[in-house]
């Protein structure tokens, strides 16, 4: 069975989209005001936002590390 990468489904725009699409429709079909739903959507979004923002870093500083340890081992080796 094939792993799930959480970290690319988190930061996918679809998802996020998807999720406040379905969440606003679920306000509008209980009964919420259409300003309830804009609302609410647009605090999904920006939430998206933020987690991608946090993972894309977490990201880059890993790289950024695992390329530094890379580049000691190297230099240690070579003397």
């Amino acid at each position: 069975m094939k792993q799930i990468n959480w970290v690319k489904k988190l930061t996918s725009r679809k998802l996020w989209t998807a999720v406040a699409s379905f969440v606003s429709m679920m306000i509008l079909a209980t009964g919420g005001a259409e300003n309830t739903a804009t609302q609410v959507t647009a605090l999904i979004m920006a939430g998206a936002s933020v987690i991608a923002y946090i993972i894309g870093e977490g990201l880059t500083d890993a790289a950024n590390i695992e390329g530094e340890v890379g580049i000691e081992v190297q230099e240690d080796t070579e003397e």
